[in-house]
C-alpha cells in the first residue's frame, strides 16, 4: 500500500487503517519530510506482523491534480528510501521492487540525513523562491525575464501542503537558512569591498557546480 497524502496525514491515516491491513502488509508512502513519518509508521505496525518502509519519489512539479498526471512521471527519476535498524529487509526489497517497476532509479538515506538533504535542495529553495516573489513591487513584476519566472516558479505550489512540509522539517530548514544566509553574506562583503576577482570566483565556483550537477543528469538520463 502506498499513502500519497500530505504529510501531516500520513501517520494519522495509517493509524487509521492499520488494523484493517492484511497479515504481512507492506506501506510506504511518497512523502516530502522522512524522520516523523518513519518513527510514526514503524511505531503503529511495531509488532503486527505489518511492515513500513519510507519512500520519496523525487518527480512531479509545483501543479496539483489529476489533471497534470503524467504516465511517465516516474520514468528515470529518484526515488529515495529511508530504512531504519528496524525495516524488515523483504518488505525493503518489495517496496523498492515497486519503484524500479515504474522506471525509478533507487538510492538510499536514512530518515535524519534525508530530512537535512532535501531541506537543503527542496524545502528552501520553495521558501526562497517565495521571498523572492514577496519581494518584489509591482513595477518590478512588470518588467521581469523569463530567467526570474524560471526561478520562482516552484512558489506557485500547493501553499498548504508546503505549510506542512515546511513545518514537519523546520529544525532542517532553519539550518538551511542559516547556511543560505552565510553565503549571502560572503558575498555581500564581496560587493562591499569591490572586489571583482572575488566576486568572479564566486561566481564561477557556483557555474561550475550548476554545469557539473547538468551533467549527471545528462548521464543519468542515457543510463551511463
Amino acid at each position: 500500500m502506498v499513502l500519497c497524502t500530505p504529510v501531516l496525514m500520513i501517520s494519522p491515516l495509517l493509524r487509521q487503517i492499520a488494523t484493517s491491513l492484511s497479515d504481512g502488509a507492506v506501506v510506504t508512502d511518497v512523502g516530502s519530510t522522512k524522520r516523523s513519518i518513519v518513527r510514526d509508521g514503524e511505531e503503529i505496525l511495531a509488532g503486527t506482523g505489518r511492515h513500513f518502509v519510507g519512500s520519496h519519489p523525487m518527480a512531479g512539479s509545483e501543479k496539483r491534480g489529476v489533471q497534470y498526471a503524467k504516465a511517465d512521471l516516474y520514468e528515470g527519476a529518484v526515488c529515495i528510501t529511508t530504512p531504519t535498524g528496524r525495516t524488515d529487509p523483504a518488505a525493503l526489497e518489495k517496496v523498492e521492487a515497486f519503484w524500479e517497476s515504474l522506471g525509478m532509479r533507487l538510492t538510499r538515506i536514512e530518515p535524519d540525513r534525508h530530512d537535512q538533504l532535501l531541506s537543503d535542495v527542496s524545502h528552501l529553495p520553495h521558501a526562497v523562491a517565495g521571498a523572492l516573489v514577496a519581494m518584489q513591487d509591482e513595477r518590478a513584476l512588470e518588467v521581469c525575464g523569463k530567467g526570474f519566472l524560471d526561478l520562482t516558479r516552484i512558489s506557485g505550489g500547493d501553499a498548504g501542503l508546503w505549510r506542512d512540509i515546511l513545518l514537519d522539517n523546520r529544525d532542517c530548514v532553519r539550518k538551511s537558512i542559516r547556511g543560505l544566509r552565510g553565503q549571502l553574506d560572503t558575498f555581500d562583503a564581496l560587493l562591499e569591498k569591490g572586489d571583482s576577482e572575488g566576486i568572479r570566483r564566486w561566481l564561477e565556483s557556483a557555474s561550475a557546480r550548476r554545469q557539473g550537477l547538468a551533467g549527471r543528469r545528462h548521464s543519468d538520463d542515457r543510463g551511463t
